[in-house]
């Protein structure tokens, strides 16, 4: 369906764009400081399982929606910079042993898994930007443009994990180190709760 220099021409794009500073990979960043690279790559997991639904909504024509219509784009992108804000409220209140023993456990996995698909999912610029990209790639005379689409999207998915992961286990590694002090934790968790609030204004303000 796709041929091998347009499979490594987006696989690279993909990689850069991953790469690129923004609030995914931040998030990814400060998670793992906090509590670690299983924590890290949790939250991973949940982004790629938001951009599962991006590129659905891509591939099925739901993202126009948000697009052409400034009241749905709006709705949505409050609500992501609602939660961030609740997420910068959390972490200014923990305390750094709160941090070294919470950061491990199942039940604390899955809400960092949980965390990064809301993330991703109230982030309207995600489906646009999805609706913008992949296209791009796609060839009607290559078979159906919503298998196309959606192929695509799992192509930028595995670039995502790649990188992301990559993150997670060397900031997950830092934050170990820096973890043996209760003095840098604190830090370390408010440090986490600015970047929520940054990450909130900037979603917050944040035009089609």
């Amino acid at each position: 369906m796709f041929s091998i220099e347009t499979l490594v021409t987006f696989f690279t794009a993909s990689v850069l764009l991953a790469l690129a500073p923004g609030p995914d990979n931040i998030f990814v960043l400060t998670q793992s400081s906090l509590y670690g690279r299983r924590a890290g790559l949790a939250v991973t997991c949940g982004l790629c399982t938001g951009l599962i639904g991006h590129s659905t909504a891509v591939a099925l024509g739901v993202a126009v929606v948000f697009q052409r219509s400034a009241a749905a784009f709006s709705a949505l992108k409050f609500i992501g910079a609602a939660y961030l804000v609740y997420l910068a409220w959390q972490a200014f209140r923990a305390s750094a042993t709160r941090i070294e023993t919470e950061g491990r456990g199942e039940a604390n996995l899955r809400k960092l898994y949980g965390r990064g698909i809301i993330m991703n999912l109230t982030n309207p610029k995600v489906s646009i930007f999805f609706l913008a990209f992949l296209p791009q790639f796609a060839d009607p005379s290559r078979g159906p443009i919503w298998l196309q689409l959606l192929l695509l999207g799992g192509v930028f998915i595995l670039s995502t994990i790649l990188v992301f992961g990559g993150i997670a286990l060397l900031a997950g590694t830092l934050g170990q180190w820096l973890q043996r002090s209760e003095r840098v934790q604190g830090v370390m968790n408010k440090v986490a709760g600015a970047v929520f609030v940054g990450l909130a204004l900037k979603l917050a303000t944040t035009t089609r």
